[in-house]
């Protein structure tokens, strides 16, 4: 305005400076929120801010943190997502998605966000750990799928025992194993030993459609007609 001034100009630029303002004010509560853990408090701030400063990254990533915090991991994917995009050698935001998946139990997605860490900084202690923890996963499962194809349902229940020891801590990948080897049992014609497991899947998960059909062919192996 100094080295330009007219009426339209003067204008505009104290709407954007009344903007900032407000922007700057909305911010400090934002984390102030954040600080006080009143996750849905701040999230509803920062969609105000984020409405206006589209491109910053860093409102990005703390609006993903408080999405984790509220149990809503696709949103905050969806954040960390972009703010990879808009901040150069972002390590943080993929090695944060890659958790996020594996706490979801797509340890396939998780290894490939892991994977683009460990482009940026081949070094990055986190990632490598992490890495070698999903690497080795995955491999047990492909391995455990490979042996289902070949009917090598034995062979096939070893490996996602292997699995669940592989990952005590996050519960889907042992609900997931459990499944695989009711499967398996129910293959084999172990009618006794596959319901047993079956029902284990299913006092998690009522309406686990592979659970409850492999079940159904355990009981029919016992005459079971009516279960």
């Amino acid at each position: 305005l100094k080295s330009n001034p007219s009426n339209n100009e003067e204008k505009e630029a104290q709407t954007q400076l009344t903007k900032s303002d407000e922007l700057q004010r909305l911010h400090s509560q934002a984390l102030s929120a954040y600080q006080r853990e009143d996750y849905v408090a701040a999230i509803s701030l920062l969609d105000e801010i984020l409405a206006v400063c589209v491109w910053d990254a860093e409102l990005r990533e703390l609006r993903a943190e408080c999405y984790i915090k509220e149990g809503e991991p696709s949103k905050a994917i969806s954040d960390l997502k972009a703010a990879a995009k808009l901040k150069n050698d972002n390590t943080e935001a993929f090695y944060k998605i890659s958790r996020i998946y594996y706490q979801l139990g797509d340890h396939e997605l998780s290894l490939s966000e892991v994977r683009e860490c460990l482009k940026l900084d081949q070094d990055h202690k986190q990632c490598f750990s992490l890495y070698k923890q999903v690497k080795k996963l995955n491999k047990q499962i492909e391995s455990a799928e490979e042996f289902i194809r070949e009917g090598r349902y034995e062979d096939a229940i070893s490996k996602y025992d292997s699995v669940m020891k592989t990952e005590p801590e996050v519960p889907v990948y042992a609900t997931r194993a459990k499944e695989r080897i009711c499967h398996c049992l129910s293959k084999n014609q172990q009618a006794t030993e596959a319901i047993k497991i079956c029902t284990e899947v299913l006092q998690l998960e009522p309406t686990n459609v592979n659970a409850l059909k492999d079940r159904a062919e355990a009981y029919l192996l016992e005459d079971l007609y009516e279960e």
